[in-house]
């Protein structure tokens, strides 16, 4: 089965690969075993997509074992041992810090146990697929959007809220981000009055960002560009709280407290993508790895160890204008 790779996705090899990697030693075509560690379950997002992988396997014959890190590296680290221990079929991970799992991640391939990287890119590791969004685009929407609906006549004031650090993800936002702004701010169109970064993407995070840029910049802001939908909440809280105009705000993951701030106009746009399709096209590349049978894939992305076969989707913008076609047409939560 293949699926089309959005066209920017850093750098992406257009031939149609096969995902190699020996098959589990540990297979069962009764019943795939499936260890599944996720980052957190803090943000509402996660548990649709754990829940909509569970069923997905469940329907396949297979069976998932769903751990969550808590947002800490040593547990996630700890989880992947348990798994490798357990000898389950295919190990995915959305990983809390990538970076902290390469070792774990190369001690399941060794005892060949493929593992997937799920939403969130690994480096450095011996990774068997990704399964994911074009990140870059995300950002490139976001700040497009944006940048399409500057004020005329002055420079305007943005405030930028990134996610968390440790989340690969949020820096490729920001890479995407950075191309559409990087020449608005040469030009002198655009100031960049504040930015951070949101640990653990925490709404209080974003809080206390809009708190320090208020501080130090002063209101108006001309827009917010907030990383996901969790932090353009919060910023709307905080206007809301400071009895501000609202400006631009950005936001990701159409959550539909996300899509109900953009009706009501205290946010301008979020990003939608479409997480149940991913979560079922994971669940279809793990059981076909506990089956021995890899996925095709037409893009490659380099993570410092390989070239790591990948299965992209496309995002979309969402506003006031397409709101109706989404709610509609969309499984969105």
């Amino acid at each position: 089965m293949c699926y089309p790779a959005a066209s920017a996705f850093r750098r992406v090899t257009l031939a149609l690969v096969l995902c190699a990697v020996a098959s589990s030693a540990f297979a069962s075509k009764e019943l795939p075993v499936i260890g599944f560690t996720m980052d957190s379950f803090d943000i509402p997002r996660w548990q649709r997509d754990r829940d909509t992988f569970v069923r997905a396997v469940e329907k396949a014959g297979g069976k998932v074992l769903v751990q969550s890190a808590n947002s800490d590296d040593a547990t996630q680290v700890a989880n992947i041992k348990a798994f490798v221990t357990r000898h389950v079929d295919v190990i995915v991970i959305v990983p809390h810090n990538g970076a902290a799992l390469s070792a774990a991640i190369n001690e399941a391939a060794a005892a060949h146990i493929p593992v997937v990287a799920y939403d969130r890119f690994i480096s450095n590791a011996d990774i068997a697929c990704f399964v994911g969004f074009d990140n870059h685009q995300v950002g490139e929407l976001q700040a497009g959007y944006v940048a399409d609906r500057l004020p005329a006549g002055k420079k305007a004031r943005i405030v930028r809220i990134e996610g968390a650090p440790t989340d690969p993800n949020a820096t490729e936002f920001k890479q995407g981000q950075d191309k559409v702004l990087d020449p608005l701010i040469k030009a002198g169109k655009v100031e960049i009055v504040y930015e951070d970064w949101a640990k653990d993407w925490s709404a209080d995070a974003g809080k206390d960002i809009l708190h320090a840029a208020i501080t130090k910049a002063g209101l108006p802001f001309d827009a917010i560009i907030a990383a996901n939908d969790g932090l353009a909440g919060a910023a709307a809280d905080v206007l809301a709280d400071a009895k501000a105009n609202v400006p631009l705000i950005t936001g990701q993951d159409a959550d539909r407290s996300a899509l109900a701030r953009i009706k009501e106009g205290t946010q301008s746009m979020t990003v939608y993508k479409p997480v149940d399709k991913l979560a079922v096209l994971a669940a279809e590349v793990a059981v076909g790895f506990a089956h021995g049978q890899p996925p095709g894939a037409k893009s490659t992305i380099n993570n410092g160890t390989k070239d790591v076969p990948s299965v992209i989707y496309p995002v979309e913008a969402v506003d006031q204008k397409n709101l109706a076609t989404i709610l509609s047409g969309a499984s969105v939560k």
